[in-house]
């Protein structure tokens, strides 16, 4: 019998038979509590730390079972870990128990939100501030707008008052231009050659209609005195083709000045208010040697005395033959200022009118 070995350090020697541990020799080691060379060392019972699972596959145990948290073959077996090494951060020390970090984890998510909420409130605060302050400076822009139009407006009103006075100095400017053609268009149609007896000259309306809604026309005494003296009252008012019978209704044999009446309705011309200047332009309008329609224009050249000792004259230039006698002088503003009464022989250019002021003051038509 072979005695027993011991080894060194004063272990026991291992047990005959027993199997070399891998990867070394049979020489026998030298340094306290190291197994002998060549021998497994019989492995002592060390209780696993608290908290771990003992490793698989150390020697002389059998390895760990799974844990019963498996799923199956597939579920990962459930890491371990050395003693006095602190656990692996890939997996939880025991099954079932949450990472460390989960509730870390969980504290920042619902830390987030409140944070994500101010932050949004906050974008909402900027942008309803940014639109407030848009808004107050279209607000500005609209009222200055409203501002400038109103003094534009005002501008121009004061620019339209002043193209307004402007249009009516204009037109009364107008009104007093010498135009003998529009004196005549507006004048003829109250213009007749009016027909006594053997005797012709020229009658006129004036101002409104009679009684009876005719007109009432002027005329010279001495075209109607014929018919007058005889007792007859009955004259004819004509023109081109028309012929209207007209009554002499009152005469002024010292003014030489007759009033005829006609049922037939005509336009009265408008007597002027003023008395006429020497130097002011005038159209005699009448019915020369018979011929109606007959315009002639001139100036009026100065005021005489009548020579019967009758009340003031207008001498005017403008032509004037038998059969205008009776007819209106007419000024620019196309108003009545006479009447023409007569020429001066052996002469050109100087004709007589009564004023109209005089004809209206004896005979109340105008």
């Amino acid at each position: 019998m072979e005695p027993p070995r011991t080894a060194v350090g004063g272990w026991p020697a291992p047990p005959a038979g027993a199997a070399p541990i891998p990867g070394q020799s049979p020489a026998g080691g030298g340094h306290p509590g190291v197994p002998a060379a060549g021998y497994a060392a019989a492995p002592a019972a060390v209780p696993a730390p608290r908290g771990t699972w003992p490793t698989a596959g150390e020697a002389g145990q059998p390895p760990a079972p799974p844990h019963p948290s498996a799923a199956g073959p597939s579920a990962p077996a459930p890491t371990t870990w050395s003693p006095g090494q602190p656990p692996a951060a890939s997996g939880p020390a025991f099954p079932g128990t949450p990472y460390p970090g989960d509730a870390r984890a969980g504290r920042q998510r619902s830390g987030w939100l409140p944070r994500a909420a101010l932050l949004l409130a906050l974008l909402l605060v900027l942008v309803s501030g940014v639109q407030a302050y848009q808004i107050h400076v279209l607000n500005d822009r609209l009222g200055d707008t409203r501002r400038d139009l109103a003094t534009a407006q005002d501008r121009d009103g004061v620019r339209l008052d002043g193209v307004e006075q402007r249009t009516d100095e204009l037109e009364k400017q107008a009104g007093t231009v010498f135009n003998p053609e529009d004196i005549a268009e507006t004048v003829l149609r109250s213009v007749f050659r009016v027909r006594a007896g053997t005797s012709t000259g020229t009658a006129f309306a004036v101002g409104k209609p009679n009684s009876e809604g005719g007109a009432n026309l002027f005329t010279n005494y001495h075209v109607v005195e014929s018919l007058w003296t005889s007792g007859e009252r009955q004259v004819f008012l004509e023109r081109t083709d028309q012929r209207f019978p007209a009554t002499i209704v009152k005469v002024d044999e010292e003014n030489d000045v007759a009033h005829l009446r006609t049922a037939a309705k005509f336009t009265g011309l408008v007597t002027a208010a003023t008395p006429v200047k020497s130097g002011q332009q005038i159209v005699v309008v009448g019915a020369p040697l018979g011929l109606t329609d007959s315009v002639t224009t001139g100036v009026v050249s100065a005021f005489r005395k009548a020579e019967n000792g009758g009340g003031d004259m207008i001498q005017f230039d403008a032509p004037i033959n038998p059969g205008n006698s009776g007819g209106p002088v007419i000024n620019s503003a196309k108003q009545v200022v006479g009447i023409a009464t007569a020429k001066a022989r052996n002469a050109e250019g100087i004709g007589l009118a009564v004023p109209i002021k005089t004809a209206c003051d004896g005979f109340d038509i105008c």
